[in-house]
Order: structure tokens, then sequence, then C-alpha cells
């Protein structure tokens, strides 16, 4: 029995060696009969594609207006209501106007009565003028009457200029807007006597246009000049984006805008320098003090290489995309291909390149890129083979 035990050890120790000895043989035949992987696959070609930058953004009003009054005297009435909206040449505040009209019709009294004395004194020009043909008055008389009407014509102009001066406070009481907006809370209330423009009444913000204020970092600036003048970006003319609003759930504001200022100087505490847009906003639906996101168009990549952000993968130091390219025994591998990636873009109405991105570095025109089928990669250099579907649009087939 001790024998037969010892035997049949052995037997089943030789048996096992020789499974194990035939798995690892059968391996290298399993894996060189792993079949290709199915891809689609697309052609690179250099393309024009629209260039777009997505920044925060605050909002403003394109002109915010402090009503004061220009002539002092007691407020009688507040002819708005606050937070509502008033037009340009609405009166806000009334002054009490009895004082202004009694200037103005003292001022005319004295401007008629000036009016008088200078048809007199024209009058007696004429009169006195065919008496010096005939030399029936001195010549001293004659000069004395021009003098007089030279002096009653400047009178003219002063006391014309006084009643516009007055009419002009009768205006400036009524304490108009001078802008279309909105109208801020009062400052001072009925039965108050303001002094003058020193004292604020309320404040005016006009809204249609509205001004979008953002930052644009030095490292994007330098970027888009050095591409600009590599010319493999253009620029829109004088700076002049045109600028869309993006606000808090994703849609976009109806109306377009264009950035109408960039300041030149860089703020030392974000490394941004400040640009602004002008927006129109005819339903005021947009307010100041808005934080929303602006999207700059009118710039274009040159010569770009796009492929579908599937496309694209990570390494974890870095991106890549596989080729279909040319392996041993005439067949087709997937060839790792490190790349630099840019901006995302937008290619709608191109189907598979609605969410696509610039290539910046690792392509070359005609290069196969594999777009779709990657997870049936895996490892480099695997057999890969145009799937029965067909190829993506503009792909090679």
């Amino acid at each position: 029995m001790h024998i037969t035990s010892k035997a049949s050890s052995l037997l089943i120790t030789v048996t096992a060696c020789l499974v194990l000895s035939g798995c690892s043989q059968d391996a290298p035949e399993q894996h060189m009969e792993m079949h290709p992987a199915m891809v689609s696959v697309m052609s690179v070609t250099p393309r024009t594609v629209p260039f777009m930058l997505e920044l925060p953004a605050t909002l403003s009003g394109s002109k915010e207006v402090e009503i004061r009054a220009r002539v002092s005297g007691i407020v009688e009435s507040r002819n708005f209501e606050e937070g509502d909206k008033v037009d340009a040449g609405q009166s806000l505040f009334t002054l009490d106007l009895k004082p202004f009209e009694v200037e103005v019709n003292r001022y005319q009294a004295d401007l008629l009565a000036v009016k008088s004395r200078l048809n007199k004194a024209v009058r007696e020009v004429k009169r006195l003028s065919a008496l010096r043909a005939n030399k029936t008055v001195s010549q001293q008389a004659y000069d004395d009457a021009v003098s007089a009407e030279e002096i009653a014509q400047a009178d003219l102009k002063a006391a014309d200029a006084r009643l516009r001066e007055a009419e002009l406070n009768l205006e400036y009481a009524k304490v108009a807007s001078p802008v279309t907006g909105i109208a801020g809370r009062e400052l001072v209330s009925e039965g108050t006597y303001v002094p003058g423009p020193e004292i604020l009444l309320t404040e005016v913000t006009q809204l249609d246009p509205i001004r979008i204020r953002f930052g644009l970092s030095e490292r994007e600036q330098l970027q888009m000049r050095r591409d600009a003048e590599a010319g493999r970006l253009s620029l829109p003319q004088d700076g002049h984006w045109q600028t869309r609003v993006k606000l808090q759930d994703g849609s976009f504001y109806d109306h377009v805008g264009e950035v109408n200022f960039r300041d030149v100087r860089i703020n030392t505490y974000t490394g941004t320098s400040e640009l602004q847009a002008i927006v129109p906003n005819p339903d005021f639906k947009l307010r100041p003090g808005q934080f929303v996101r602006v999207v700059l168009e009118g710039a274009a990549r040159e010569n770009a290489y796009v492929v579908p952000q599937r496309a694209v993968l990570d390494s974890g130091t870095g991106k890549y995309v596989y080729l279909m390219a040319d392996g041993e025994n005439g067949m087709k591998v997937a060839k790792p291909a490190p790349v630099e990636v840019g901006e995302w873009v937008n290619l709608e109405g191109d189907q598979g390149m609605e969410n696509a991105w610039v290539i910046r570095n690792g392509l070359k025109t005609g290069d196969q890129v594999i777009i779709d089928g990657m997870a049936r990669i895996f490892f480099p250099g695997m057999p890969v083979t145009l799937g029965k579907q067909g190829t993506a649009p503009g792909a090679a087939e």
C-alpha cells in the first residue's frame, strides 16, 4: 500500500506537468490568433474652423447717471416710481416753479422795454440822417443818435440772454432724466429744500445697451498673438469680437454685441487686461450685477487638424490618438501618436464633429485617426480592421 501511494503521487505530478507544459505552448498560438479590432477612422486634412473664447463676465449699465437739481428750491413732487422705467426727458422731480415763473415774466417785460427803446433809437437815427444831409443838425447830434441805437441793440441782447437764463432755470426746476433707464430709490423726499447740484436726488441706470466687462489673461493674449503672426489664427478686425452672452442656465441671450474697448494695461493682481462689450438690451432682461459667461466669436483657426473629442485619449502623462498604420505581414495595426491639443470646437452641421478637438501638434495630412472602436484595442500595435458598418463621414474607406 505504501509503494502504491508513492506511485500514484508521482503519476499525478507528471500529469500536471504535462498539462501545464501543454498550456504554455498553446498560449502564443492563441495570442497570434487574436482577431483584429473593428474600428472606424477618418483621414485628417487641414481646415479652417471657428476660434472662440468663453470667459466669465459681469454686467453693468451703459450709463449710470446721478440726478441732481441744477437750481435751488423746495422739492414739490416726485414724478416716478422707484425701480420703474423712465424715459429720457421725463421729469423726475419738480421744484417749486413759482419763483422761476416770476423771473421769466420779469425778464420778458424787460425785453419788451428794451425793444421799445431800440425802435425809438432806430427812428431817431433815420430822422437825423435826413436832417444831416441838409446840414440842419450838427454832426455831434447825429453821432449821439447812432451811439444810442448801438447801445439799445446791446441792451436787447443782454435782456434776451437774461430771459433765456430764466427760462432755462424754469426747465431745470423740473429735473428731467437725461437717459432712458431704470430709476433708483429717491434720496430726497418732497418738501425738502435742495441748495443745488451738491445734493443727489436719485440715480438712473441706462440698460439699453448694457455693458459686459471681462478679463483676458496675458498668457492667452500672447498665445493668440503668436498664432496670428505665424498665420495659424485670423483675429477680428481691430479686435471687434462678436459677443454672445451665456446665462446661468446655459442658454444664450437673444442679442449679439461687440467688443468696443480693450485696456492696454495688465492688472498686476489678476494678470488680465479688461475688455468691454456693448450688447443691445431692449427688453431689460439683462440687469447690472449679473454674473454671466461671454463667448467671443469672429476669429478663425487656419490650417487646423480637428478630430472628435472621443478619439483623444489620456495616458496620464499626456494626450494621444490611435492611428491605423501598416504593421508586419501587411496587417493594419493601432499605432499610438502623442498629440498636443488646443481648444474645443463645435462644427455644427458636420456629423460627428459637434464636439471636436483642435490638434496643435502630432498629426500630419493623411493620417488615419481611429475615431471609433478604441475600447476594442487592448494594447498598442494590436491588429485592426475597418468595421462592416463603414466609417464616419469624411473617413477613409
